[in-house]
């Protein structure tokens, strides 16, 4: 939703003081709701304003100063601390995404996987292919070409 300029908003308030209707009217006639009436009337009361307030909007960060302090901590006492560690350490419901933007923010690095075995010890890619139905290299002839054109011959 778009913010009301300053003007549209100075509107609103001279027709409510100069009783030119209810709320209700007063926003309908200007196409607000209600409760920007309200909301301007609120403003206006408590801070002596009706300027927007765009640095109170959007979602707030849950990893807040005191988080940032812990995690500079841990860190420190543990270099190779991962993020699920860190999670569990600062006891917050936050997504590990969260930290590591924290993180990231910070200009700090974290261990990305648990110090543990590989799960596999096989490879995880058998090698190179071998071409065709179980062709043999010494089959294929070594002027051929894997394309369905022959290639055309030097000369």
């Amino acid at each position: 939703m778009k913010t009301l300029s300053l003007d549209l908003r100075e509107r609103i308030l001279s027709a409510y003081d100069s009783e030119q209707g209810s709320r209700e009217e007063i926003g309908r006639r200007f196409r607000v709701s209600t409760g920007m009436v309200k909301k301007l009337l609120q403003q206006r009361r408590h801070r002596g304003d009706i300027a927007p307030q765009h640095h109170r909007s959007g979602r707030k960060p849950m990893l807040v100063e005191a988080h940032r302090l812990r995690l500079n901590e841990l860190v420190k006492q543990k270099p190779d601390i991962t993020l699920t560690e860190m999670r569990a350490a600062l006891q917050l419901d936050c997504s590990l995404p969260a930290i590591h933007y924290v993180l990231v923010a910070m200009g700090l690095t974290y261990k990305k996987r648990l110090s543990m075995r590989a799960s596999r010890l096989a490879l995880t890619s058998p090698g190179p292919a071998k071409s065709g139905l179980g062709a043999k290299p010494a089959l294929i002839p070594p002027d051929s070409s894997s394309s369905t054109k022959p290639r055309p011959r030097r000369t």
